[in-house]
């Protein structure tokens, strides 16, 4: 598996590494995965630190994969027990992020399979869109369901994003079962080989 390295934690945008490399951002509400996904994903318990209290991860986190990419985990957006100017000061810290920095190369946009995508979802979906900021959705914790609500939920989510295509810009995922690793491993590696 391919080498991947914590390079800093960034709390203000002109903290951003001086090695420009293309950025795959991790987005989606607080609690949704993403510091288990990097984890899962390079076999590195750890390496990002889980929580089970929403809303840890406070910065913006990156980590070098094999000098070809970074991968960005962003704070998650909608926790409720941050105060209200923590949360307007990282809302506009990533809305930032997001129109200013040309080495976005992808977001990958967690939702959690078992609820139905949020408003803040709908919300951010929309902005990438009009940011023409390539993006996949990734229905996240899929060890979760059993068979008949994941059909339910896959065909839930088009109702929502009709332009997702399951395997192209739609993928399922769980870090418990390891569901979807390898086909993120391809996508990924195959996007910056």
């Amino acid at each position: 598996m391919s080498k991947i390295e914590f390079v800093k934690s960034v709390s203000v945008l002109d903290q951003l590494p001086k090695t420009k490399l293309p950025e795959v951002a991790l987005a989606g509400r607080s609690n949704v995965g993403k510091s288990s996904f990097i984890n899962t994903l390079f076999n590195r318990k750890g390496l990002a630190k889980t929580s089970s209290t929403p809303g840890k991860t406070r910065t913006l986190n990156y980590y070098n994969v094999d000098n070809k990419f970074y991968l960005v985990d962003l704070p998650g957006f909608g926790y409720a027990k941050v105060s209200k100017s923590e949360r307007d000061y990282w809302e506009r810290v990533l809305i930032k992020y997001f129109q200013n920095n040309i080495n976005i190369s992808r977001v990958i946009h967690f939702i959690d399979s078992r609820h139905k995508p949020t408003q803040l979802d709908i919300v951010l979906n929309q902005f990438l869109v009009e940011l023409d900021i390539p993006y996949i959705i990734l229905l996240n914790k899929v060890d979760k369901l059993k068979q008949s609500e994941l059909a339910k939920v896959k065909k839930e989510i088009k109702e929502f994003f009709p332009e997702l295509s399951m395997g192209d810009n739609l993928f399922l995922f769980s870090s418990v079962k390891g569901t979807g690793k390898k086909e993120l491993i391809n996508f990924l590696f195959n996007s910056y080989s």
